[in-house]
């Protein structure tokens, strides 16, 4: 007999929360949202569906699944897949991946080529860093700086695909999947969900959305994108795809008047400076969860080029401009693919 973890039960829905927000009207009161504390964050599920013992059930089964998940991609738990991938590095030999971890590494190291290394989940130990830099509220020192920045580097990362291992070149890595992990999970919950016939599906992973089909009666779920009042910033209608938010507006450092973003520039090994945050439209989470993160650190004036070599539907870039009167906001529209 399965063991089904325990999920809250809210019969009213309620405001998403975070960068990108969810927005109920009076036809959506009648949905059903379940949450759980899951990653270090809150995961929300919203159900178009009248409750029943059926959709309890594939409920507890989609957040069994993401507790299956963690246990892959966690680099917080100790014997999660990955942090054992991590200690192989002692060693230097190939270590065995399932298929899920297979799929996310590969995801990752391509993008990591495409964006110029932007994008690296070999930063584990820059991230531990800044981790404890926020909470003593002081800059990691230059020289551990230095040291992590040894220690990662994507291209010491080596993945063999024909037989699903993986190798660590350098002794001391270790690998961070924060920016990526949580939207594969949220699409795996969504595909428990639409397996037990319950498509009409929205899950909030800590602000990253995944979407199902639409509401009855609706043509699509409406997102308020960016999460701040601005009329530069659309509500939009999406089904069957993933939003995606990546800034410093809630998590960052600021020290000496200036502010360290929680994201992590891989070539510098330090937070990136100054405001913003890029709201990605992709076809499922993990690219738009990756997506967002690697757009921020590229910066506005290279995500035009970049884009296009990747699969999204729309970017929205915020660039926030500080000056002793005012915040300017500017915004990159919807850039699409042909």
């Amino acid at each position: 007999m399965i063991s089904y973890p325990k999920v809250r039960f809210i019969p009213i829905l309620l405001f998403f929360g975070g960068l990108v927000n969810f927005s109920a009207t009076k036809k959506a009161m009648a949905k059903v949202e379940f949450s759980q504390r899951l990653m270090g964050i809150n995961v929300r599920m919203v159900v178009d569906a009248p409750i029943s013992p059926e959709l309890r059930r594939s409920v507890s089964l989609a957040f069994e699944e993401a507790i299956r998940l963690n246990m892959i991609f966690s680099d917080w738990e100790g014997g999660s897949e990955i942090s054992h991938l991590s200690r192989s590095s002692q060693y230097g030999n190939a270590f065995p991946l399932s298929n899920e971890l297979l799929e996310v590494l590969s995801y990752s190291q391509n993008l990591a080529h495409k964006s110029g290394g932007a994008f690296d989940v070999t930063i584990g130990s820059l991230s531990r860093l800044w981790r404890i830099a926020r909470h003593q509220k002081r800059l990691p020192e230059k020289q551990k700086i230095q040291q992590a920045l040894k220690r990662s580097g994507y291209e010491k990362l080596l993945i063999n695909e024909s037989n699903s291992s993986a190798r660590l070149t350098t002794e001391g890595m270790v690998l961070d999947l924060g920016g990526i992990a949580k939207g594969y999970i949220a699409d795996q919950m969504l595909g428990v969900m639409k397996k037990n016939g319950f498509s009409r599906c929205l899950i909030d992973a800590g602000g990253d959305l995944i979407l199902g089909d639409p509401p009855a009666s609706n043509k699509g779920w409406r997102i308020d994108i960016g999460g701040i009042s601005s009329s530069l910033l659309p509500t939009l209608e999406l089904s069957n795809c993933a939003v995606a938010t990546s800034g410093d507006l809630e998590q960052y450092l600021e020290l000496d008047g200036q502010r360290y973003s929680h994201l992590l520039n891989p070539q510098t090994g330090l937070g990136i400076a100054g405001r913003a945050q890029v709201t990605i439209i992709a076809e499922n989470g993990m690219s738009a969860d990756a997506l967002a993160s690697v757009c921020l650190v590229l910066g506005k004036n290279k995500v035009e080029s970049f884009l296009p070599k990747t699969k999204y539907f729309s970017m929205y870039y915020v660039d926030y401009v500080e000056t002793s009167l005012k915040t300017e906001i500017f915004v990159l529209h919807a850039l699409k693919n042909d």
